[in-house]
Parts: C-alpha cells; structure tokens; sequence
C-alpha cells in the first residue's frame, strides 16, 4: 500500500520515507490502516525496531519517515548464507522476543512477523513495518473482511479470523525461528488454503532442528494460545551463549551488513554534496514530491529535505527504473520473387560481420533496432540492425547463463556472480540489477518478472518492478538440474521443458506447479505459446491447454512414418503452427492440426522453422556436396521452395538463426549475416 523512497534528514541521517500510493488516498480503509501504521511505530520505543523520525497522517498523501536500516533480511540471509547455528539462533530469539516484549508493552500487537520483516544489523535484529499492528483490543478481520496474514506465519487464531492477543505474535516467532534453523517453512501446502489448514490443524515440520532447540520452539506454536511462553520465559529460556552475537559482527554475513552500511554512508556523502550545492541543479525528479505542499518532509528535522541523490561526476544517478519506451522496430522492404522463376538462387546479404560472435552464443536475439549475441571477446554486444554497427556491449554478462528481451524495453543477463543486469536495447544504458537473483540461467521472462534458475538449482521469480524476489521454490527430483534454455511464459504460467523431454507447467505468481507432461522422453521439447494454448513436439505434435494441460488435439505423423521420428520445435502464427516433421517442413491449422501443406525440401528437425514476411526459412545438412550447411525458403502460404542458400561448413550445433523487421539473422561460427525476405 505505500512507496518507500530513501531520505535525508536534516543531521545528514538516512531515512525510510514511506508513503501512501496517491492511487489509495481516498481509500479511507487503507488510509486508516496506515495512519494506525504510523501511531504503532511511533508508540513503541525500543532498541529492536526502526525508530520513527517523523510522520504526516492528515496530508493528501500521508507519510511516515524512520531510521534507514543498513542490513539484509532474515530471509535474504537464510537464502545466501543458510540456516544459523544454535548460538546464533539462540542470539536471534532472545532479541526478537525481548523486542516483542516492548511491542506489546506499548500496547499492540505487531500481527506480521515473519523474516522479510527482520532486518540484520551490525548492532543485531531489527523489526520493521508495522502496517497490519493493532492495539490488543483489536481484531484481526479488515472491514472487507480479508485476513491480512503471511500464510504460514501467521497465528491459527489470525488465520480464523478471531480476536487475538500478544500470544499471536509468539505463534509467528516461532515459525521464524523454524525458517532462520532449518530454511524451511513450520508449515508447508501446495495451495495457500492448504498452508492455512496446516496452522490450523497440522503440526510443524521440525525435523532437522535440534532436539534440545525444538523443546524450546515447539511451545511457541502450540494451536492454543494459553499454552504458548510469554516472550520473557523465551528469553531466559533461551539464554544465548556468550559471543552469540558475532554473527552480527564476524563472517560472510556481517561483511554483507558492512558492505551495506558501507553504502549508505556514500549515499549520506552523495546527497550532502548535493544539498550543500556542490553539485549541478538538480534536472532529473530528485524530490519527494507531493508529500506537503512545503517540501518539508522529515518532522525531525523541521525543515530537511528528501532527495533523489542529486548527480556528481563520476557516479552515474540516473533512476535504475526509468524505462524509455520500446523504440520502433525499422522494417526492411520485401523482395518480390516468383516461385516458379529459377534465376534467383539465394538471399541478399544486408550486411555481415566476421570474427565478432562468439561461435556459442545461446541465440541471437532481436530487440527493435539491434540484434543481441554473444562477443567474441565476452559478454553480449548489440548491432544496428540496419547496417550491422556494433552499439554497446556489455563485457561482464556470463554468456552461459543466457540474455533474454524484456517487452523490448530492456536486455537482461547475468553475471558471473548470478546478478541479474539489465540494459537499454538501443543504447546499452545500465538500468536495475538484482544481486538476490543469484541466477545461473535465465528462463524466460513476462511483463511481471524474471524467471531463472538460482545457482544451487531452485527456480527463482524476480520482480520488474523493484528487481526484488518474488519468490523461490525447489524443483521437483525429477526436474532438478534439467531444464534446458527453452522455457517460454503467458498467461500466468511458465513452461519448463527439460533436457531428457518431460515438461513441467507452475503458475507465476508463487511458482506452484500446475500440471505436467513425462511422456516425451528422449526428444529435445521446445514449446511455443499463443494465447491460452502450448505447443509441444514430439512423437506427435500436441496442443494443449495452457491452463491445465487438457490435449485439444495431437498429430502424429502418418502409419508409413518410422516411430523414432518425431515433430521439430512449432512455431505459431496467426492461423497456422509450422514445424519440422518426417524431416519436411509443415505447415498445420491451428484449430484442429490438420496438415495444409508439406515442403518438398527436407529439413533439420532440431532447428526451429522461422516464418518472416512471406517466407518459411529452415536449415539442412547438405549430403552433395557433403559437410555443408544449407538455408532454405518456402512460400508460407503454399510451401512452394524459392531459395537454398549454402551457408559454410557443417557447424549443425553452431548455427543460430532468429528473424524481424522482415530481416533473418544468422549466426555461423564467429559470423553473422542479415538476409533479405520476401
């Protein structure tokens, strides 16, 4: 419900500035919950949580300031570093409950624990976000009547919807605790309703916790709220060792927190330059507009300012999520051919390039004005589609882990840390990055997210928006460490082929899987999506229903075919699927996959058919003359050959071929050529 955006106040002091979207100020529910929001946060005062530097409840879009945290989540921590030891977990929740303690002292209960909202400092846990705590006498229903509680974290009182008491709070610090010894969740369910009957009526998951740990956990989730310690009994039963707290302060996970605090002093140094006048005037939206009519927005302070960080030489400020539009897509014109006429044997070349790619690039992906591939000197790089000009490159992206379009805005890759990096198509301008990404390869990617797989082989969902994770699922034993490069997305659904040709589908809000499909072993599967229908090849060609994997139709290839033939990748169009089967082109209604026509060219079944303009294009081995590689064209509308154009020597699993803007590029070895199209 609010926007947070780094502050100044006036001492030079980072701060969290929180304010309501301008879409709900007239939302008088969500209004109320966050002036409610600020009163808790300013009502308790205690070492564990962020302070409260200032608040504005009665402007048109009311804000609360506090203390900037320079740390990570307990989530993020548990995710990079794994589970804590017993001294420092022991360390983690005498803190937690004594804060707790404090919270409820003040009068309220927090209502939403859970380990996105515990910040890891130097100076050790911290509590944030207070926008669901209410006074004890408070019940847990909104008026609309939504429960608003993590599942899984969440009381089973607060999950019934029924009245609660500080009691609640020790339900949800005790499902931390599971997460922070064990990285897995007390309670677990394919389906948010199953999770909630699991707090309800399940037992937690404690394995792997020891035993004389779990004797301290196990309490705080007692069904009965009566039977849970009060957070003093946790924390002298906890008794944390001494020296518990160098978890805080010594290893992988305090030189994180260094690093951020680290960050944040630049930051505090970069917006002091700015205010002091050291720097140009401020020509971008620095300002925190809009938060009250002086500008003034820090009650701390009286009169200090919160700023975008204004911009100095040599460190580039602009906003990571500025996205120019998609610039337009420059069309070449078409040739006029006629089938029938012989005189016109192969393609013009638009222009080529050599020794400029390297040979495995994963594809060549078209973004409007530039094709992207991998640079022979590493990396990817970026050439005019025009002309072939090189327009930026991008040296640091890991070419194995693969680069993907987003909506043609952005260019995304990895590093070789995993870090999620995006760039301007057009220009090569660095945008938003995700170091929690830790991704090996990407996936695919929708309008919402980015899909890829982590480095230790779970399948991760990075948000658009904010570069935040949205969400992270280990993969079915049988999916683990298979799925290949040719996943694709709609519609609210991610389908993930495999290398040994079984196909699972999760749904993209949280990545539970949906349906699958094991019966395609041994065929390389590489589904292609239109509308609310997957494609699969195989040894039929399948169309299913995206939703739930229902069959709407299967063909196969004929009785005189032999069985271990198979359909090459499908590619859609308006009215029609075209594929590689019996190694001839085919091109079959899309209603029902009856076969319109049949190319009388052979072609390679691995490779993909591209349809651009008019033309169906397809790569074959040549058998006279031996060893080499040819493309070949056919009409779309009838399958009619007009061109076979000898590429270079056999190089099957080098080339690449990707097509736009009535252009097909082709990569073989280190070079790359843009054709004409009819």
């Amino acid at each position: 419900m609010g926007k947070v955006y780094m502050g100044q106040d006036s001492a030079g002091g980072l701060a969290a500035v929180k304010v309501l979207r301008p879409e709900l100020a007239h939302d008088t529910d969500l209004a109320q919950r966050f002036v409610r929001e600020a009163q808790a946060a300013q009502a308790v005062r205690s070492s564990g949580v962020a302070a409260v530097l200032g608040a504005l409840t009665e402007a048109a879009r009311p804000w609360i300031a506090t203390e900037f945290l320079a740390g990570v989540t307990l989530d993020h921590a548990v995710d990079t570093y794994g589970p804590l030891d017993e001294p420092a977990l022991r360390a983690l929740a005498a803190s937690l409950a004594r804060t707790l303690g404090d919270i409820h002292a003040a009068g309220f209960i927090h209502r939403d624990l859970k380990p996105p909202n515990i910040v890891l400092t130097s100076a050790g846990p911290r509590v944030i976000d207070f926008g669901i705590a209410r006074p004890e006498h408070g019940l847990t229903l909104t008026s609309t009547g939504q429960v608003p509680v993590t599942p899984g974290y969440g009381a089973p009182e607060q999950v019934l919807g029924r009245r609660v008491a500080p009691s609640a709070d020790v339900f949800s610090l005790g499902a931390v605790l599971v997460y922070a010894a064990t990285g897995r969740r007390a309670f677990d369910g394919g389906h948010v309703a199953e999770l909630q009957y699991q707090v309800v009526h399940g037992e937690p998951l404690l394995d792997g916790i020891e035993p004389r740990l779990r004797e301290l956990i196990a309490p705080c989730l007692a069904k009965d709220p009566a039977a849970r310690p009060t957070p003093p009994q946790i924390v002298q039963a906890m008794s944390a060792p001494k020296g518990a707290d160098r978890v805080w302060r010594k290893g992988k996970l305090a030189d994180a927190i260094k690093q951020r605090e680290a960050d944040s002093r630049e930051l505090t140094s970069q917006a002091a330059l700015t205010s002091s006048g050291a720097t140009p005037p401020v020509t971008r939206r620095r300002l925190l507009t809009g938060l009250v009519t002086t500008g003034a927005v820090l009650a701390a302070g009286g009169g200090a300012t919160a700023w975008w960080i204004g911009s100095r030489e040599g460190v580039d400020t602009t906003d990571p999520f500025d996205i120019p539009p998609a610039v337009p897509t420059p069309e070449e014109p078409l040739l006029t051919v006629d089938p029938e006429a012989t005189d016109l044997s192969k393609p013009a070349t638009i222009w080529s390039l050599h020794d400029e790619a390297d040979p495995f690039s994963p594809t060549l992906l078209p973004v409007r004005d530039v094709v992207v591939f991998g640079a022979a000197s590493g990396g990817i790089a970026a050439y005019d589609v025009k002309d072939g000009t090189q327009r930026w490159s991008a040296p640091d992206i890991r070419l194995k882990s693969g680069y993907l379009s987003l909506s043609d805005r952005l260019v995304a890759g990895a590093d070789e840390k995993g870090v999620l990096r995006t760039y301007v198509p057009s220009t090569g301008e660095a945008r938003w990055t995700c170091p929690e990404a830790e991704a090996k390869s990407l996936l695919a990617a929708d309008d919402e997210a980015v899909y890829v797989v982590t480095q230790d082989d779970r399948l991760r969902s990075v948000r658009r928006t904010d570069a935040k994770v949205a969400w992270t699922v280990n993969l079915p034993g049988d999916f683990r460490k298979k799925l290949n490069e040719y996943a694709v997305v709609a519609r609210g659904r991610l389908v993930l082929p495999t290398t040994d040709g079984n196909v699972l589908v999760v749904r993209t809000g949280d990545g539970r899987p949906m349906w699958r499909r094991t019966d395609r072993v041994g065929v390389s599967v590489r589904p292609a999506i239109e509308n609310d229908v997957v494609y699969l090849n195989g040894r039929t060609l399948d169309a299913c229903r995206l939703s739930d994997g229902t069959v709407l139709w299967s063909t196969k290839l004929g009785p005189s075919v032999d069985a271990a033939d198979q359909w090459g990748p499908p590619v859609v169009t308006d009215g029609a699927v075209y594929a590689v089967g019996d190694a001839y082109p085919r091109r079959l209604d899309k209603s029902n996959g009856a076969e319109v026509w049949r190319g009388d060219r052979d072609a390679y079944v691995a490779s993909p058919l591209l349809v651009q303009a008019n033309s169906v294009w397809s790569v074959v081995a040549e058998k006279d003359p031996e060893d080499e590689l040819a493309i070949t064209t056919v009409t779309a509308t009838e399958g009619k050959s007009v061109w076979r154009y000898i590429v270079s020597p056999l190089f099957q699993y080098r080339l690449r071929m990707a097509a736009d803007g009535n252009r097909v590029f082709y990569l073989s070895d280190s070079a790359v050529y843009a054709l004409t199209c009819f």
